[in-house]
């Protein structure tokens, strides 16, 4: 896909008003992945409202960047397996569990670069590696659990 192409949030769930990935959100990150061949990819550029009090990308924000990064690999993932959204349900998987790992700074003023890739997947639970990363190098690592959405009545 290119960069002019939908990105996975805009094509599956363009209404969708999370503050780090939803199209709907016009003053959240708006983050946008695409499928590429070595896993889900993305760019970002941080706002200076996102320092860390010492002039880096601060840590909350990066954890929101590897949720939803990680999310769109979830989603993109569900959608080529054809596991849509159970009755009642508005996504397909939530978050169960991110073990984020801040490696070295990250800019506050330069583009950072993302990475996800499903490492486990079956229909109740996947997981996925995504990293933050800037100049060759990564600058926060995380492991994230997506468990499926059954809504409870």
């Amino acid at each position: 896909m290119t960069e002019s192409s939908p990105s996975i949030q805009e094509r599956l769930v363009p209404q969708l008003t999370c503050f780090g990935c939803g199209p709907a959100n016009e003053r959240g990150l708006r983050l946008s992945s695409r499928p590429a061949a070595e896993g889900v990819v993305a760019s970002f550029e941080p706002w200076p409202e996102h320092d860390n009090g010492l002039g880096y990308l601060n840590g909350g924000i990066i954890s929101t960047l590897l949720d939803c990064h990680s999310a769109a690999a979830v989603l993109y993932e569900a959608d080529v397996r054809d596991w849509r959204a159970l009755p009642g349900a508005a996504l397909p998987y939530v978050t169960a569990g991110l073990d984020i790992r801040y490696l070295r700074p990250a800019p506050l003023t330069e583009p950072v670069s993302l990475l996800a890739v499903v490492t486990e997947a079956d229909e109740a639970q996947m997981t996925v590696d995504v990293q933050l990363h800037w100049d060759g190098k990564p600058r926060a690592a995380a492991t994230a659990v997506w468990k499926r959405w059954r809504p409870r009545s």
